[in-house]
């Protein structure tokens, strides 16, 4: 008898040193002598979050001996991204620090990619779980739909709740939307695998339930709006993002409720918070799945982020668009949303069945 070789092979980038807490923004010099990533840094960061942490890496680290230039970047496109990466390769940088929310983080984490240099996440906001995955979101120039890009996960996360907390409460409450979601993706995750022999790990899916289950079971502290809700929250956050790097992909933490949200913001004029949009997705692909789908709105409702169309700030009309098209993003991840999408009429009754609109 043959014996059959068994030949697969899984790469797995995780952050190494992960900082959560009060005050953890002055250990970033330690964190960088002790990833010996050198000694001349970059710095990515936005006009608003350059006050709140931006100067103060920069002053802590050229305190420390490290050559420190910075460079504002307002959205992520692919001219911010070629000019943090010109710019950097001019400075001969040896490592990229990302300060700031989403947009900021993923413009540091491509262009640190493409360059071949390490990457230091430090997020000012708990609103998605970008801030510890080896992946990055953009808009496509041509279709103008968002779209999941590899990169490499953060060498370390360094996530001051001192900072996290004075931030509007709003994106503490979507990053647990973009939580919630984790539900509904590693569901969707699921039945891809069934039915279309999606690669699929038991142990990814198990990580990123359990962060979802985090939210759950801390809403009442959450809701006290301290730094100790944002603890639980960034705690979680993270945790997802490892679940990405483990999965190799965003498929744990990213199924048809973020597909309705990418579909959102190509409809809508004012598109919500992505997380809020992800959290109200996910209220309507749990009463897809028949599922409780009232606890979901619940949970969201105690936390005080969005539950309707009126919540989002977003038509209802939009709302039913959004469900009809959601299932032409991102075409090759299969979701409860199929390859045909809904119909005009079961979107409608999806909406006005979940409360989302009236």
């Amino acid at each position: 008898m043959t014996m059959e070789i068994f030949e697969k092979v899984k790469w797995m980038q995780l952050p190494r040193d992960v900082l959560i807490g009060h005050g953890v923004l002055r250990e970033i010099g330690t964190v960088c002598k002790h990833l010996e990533v050198g000694k001349k840094a970059f710095i990515v960061t936005g006009r608003h979050t350059r006050k709140i942490a931006g100067e103060k890496v920069r002053e802590i680290l050229s305190d420390e001996g490290y050559e420190v230039n910075l460079m504002e970047v307002s959205s992520i496109n692919g001219e911010n991204i070629e000019g943090v990466k010109k710019m950097a390769s001019e400075d001969k940088a040896e490592f990229m620090l990302g300060i700031g929310g989403g947009t900021i983080i993923d413009t540091g984490k491509i262009a640190s990619f493409e360059l071949g240099i390490p990457f230091i996440s430090i997020p000012t906001i708990a609103s998605h779980d970008g801030i510890a995955s080896p992946r990055a979101s953009m808009k496509d120039k041509d279709r103008g739909s968002p779209v999941s890009i590899q990169a490499h996960s953060p060498l370390a996360v360094v996530a001051d709740t001192k900072i996290l907390s004075s931030a509007p409460y709003r994106f503490t409450a979507a990053g647990c939307g973009d939580l919630l979601a984790n539900y509904t993706a590693v569901r969707d995750w699921r039945l891809a695998h069934r039915l279309r022999d999606a690669e699929f790990s038991s142990y990814a899916a198990a990580l990123s339930e359990m962060t979802a289950n985090m939210i759950m079971e801390n809403v009442k502290e959450i809701r006290e709006k301290d730094e100790k809700s944002a603890w639980t929250v960034v705690k979680a956050l993270v945790s997802s993002g490892v679940a990405i790097s483990i999965a190799g992909s965003s498929a744990p933490a990213s199924g048809s409720e973020h597909k309705f949200s990418h579909a959102l913001d190509m409809i809508a004029e004012n598109p919500a918070l992505h997380g809020e949009q992800c959290g109200v997705g996910t209220i309507m692909m749990t009463n897809l799945y028949g599922e409780n789908w009232q606890q979901i709105r619940e949970v969201l409702k105690e936390i005080g982020a969005p539950t309707t169309a009126k919540d989002l700030g977003i038509e209802e009309e939009h709302i039913i668009e959004a469900l009809t098209y959601a299932h032409k993003i991102n075409p090759g991840r299969y979701t409860i949303l199929g390859d045909s999408g809904l119909t005009y009429e079961a979107a409608e009754r999806l909406a006005v069945v979940t409360g989302v609109i009236e």
